[in-house]
């Protein structure tokens, strides 16, 4: 008669770990439902048996030390003891995994938070330090995370005596197995707290408000997500916190806009500057700078100050800042300021006594001929 070990394909001192693979692999093959040779039923039983008395440890000690096949000194056996349980063939045939069930733990992480932190259009090209004002769940000072009152601790559960599962035997297709289901007294931890704390109800953790300083990097933008790990709600019983998201939304600025890793800016020029040409003190997020009005300069030129955009969120360097030149047409003159502009547009040819198209080499010139030969 071949051994337990040899029926499943595994060394005397193979691991439990090892064993349940080797369970699982060939009930999978043997089993009744899915294969229909004449001696798998017989062959799965042997598996099965097998499986039931090397998972255990005391028959599996037993077995060891005396051969009874069975693993009880008494010799008396069969396919309900405690090491063979309906979980496992549930597991081989759905997907199961892991080690045997047990006890749940009480501890569970914190959930996730997302908050919104605004800030100015300066501090997105520098960065800058904010401080939090949250409104979370943190640990309970008074029991530390334990549930309990100071003093006491969680008690094994009579009804399950710790396993958080109790069991019951059912008939099956494969004659009487035994399912497990969460113990009722215990909720499935094992444990019960009879005296729980008063300050968080036996909860671990309490609601409160705290305060938190985050450094936000230079050149962030609206919609970026800064993710500080640990820093969300506590957990359940003392388990590990949730990461707190924090969203940057960047308040519009009166002067400067963004695009990309540029600023730009409109700078308003008199028609005489423009076109005698000028030095300009403008105020960027670096202090004062002066640019040059060329003479001649025309609307909508831009000039180019380097490395004085936002800060590159990922790399070195900076964009730059442009600023775009609008000249100004006077809109209100007096009979001094009007006479002179009428003496110079004489020297310069430029008084329009009668509408005029562009020159002659224009394209409405050029429309005009097209068509008059027509």
């Amino acid at each position: 008669m071949s051994s337990h070990y040899e029926v499943l394909g595994v060394p005397r001192d193979a691991s439990g770990e090892e064993i349940k693979k080797a369970y699982r692999k060939l009930a999978r093959t043997l089993h009744p439902d899915v294969n229909s040779g004449d001696d798998a039923a017989e062959q799965f039983k042997a598996v099965t048996h097998a499986y039931e008395v090397l998972s255990d440890p005391e028959k599996r000690r037993v077995y060891d030390t005396t051969g009874n096949e069975n693993g009880t000194d008494n010799g008396f056996g069969g396919y309900s003891g405690s090491g063979f349980a309906f979980q496992d063939i549930f597991d081989t045939f759905f997907g199961g995994g892991g080690t045997a069930a047990g006890p749940a733990s009480r501890v569970r992480r914190g959930q996730d938070a997302l908050v919104e932190v605004r800030i100015d259009l300066k501090d997105a090209v520098f960065g800058v330090e904010k401080t939090l004002e949250l409104e979370t769940a943190v640990v309970c000072e008074t029991c530390d995370g334990s549930c309990c009152q100071p003093g006491t601790s969680p008690e094994r559960c009579d009804i399950c005596h710790g396993a958080g599962q109790v069991q019951r035997p059912v008939r099956s297709i494969l004659g009487q197995v035994m399912t497990a289901a969460t113990c009722p007294s215990c909720q499935g931890f094992g444990t019960v707290i009879k005296d729980p704390c008063n300050e968080c109800n036996g909860q671990g953790r309490v609601r409160s408000h705290r305060s938190l300083s985050i450094k936000i990097p230079a050149g962030v933008s609206t919609g970026t997500r800064i993710q500080l790990s640990g820093h969300g709600e506590a957990g359940i019983a003392g388990g590990p916190s949730g990461d707190l998201y924090v969203q940057v939304r960047v308040n519009p600025d009166k002067t400067y806009t963004r695009d990309g890793d540029d600023l730009q800016a409109a700078l308003k020029v008199p028609m005489t500057a423009a076109a005698l040409g000028t030095d300009v003190e403008l105020e960027t997020f670096d202090g004062p700078q002066t640019i040059s009005i060329k003479p001649g300069t025309q609307s909508g030129e831009v000039i180019t100050l380097h490395e004085l955009g936002v800060t590159h969120l990922r790399g070195y360097g900076r964009g730059d800042l442009k600023v775009r030149i609008q000249v100004e047409t006077p809109t209100k003159l007096d009979a001094e300021q009007e006479e002179l502009l009428r003496k110079l547009a004489g020297l310069r040819d430029e008084e329009f006594t009668e509408g005029k198209l562009a020159s002659s080499g224009g394209m409405f010139a050029k429309l005009r001929d097209k068509f008059g030969n027509l």
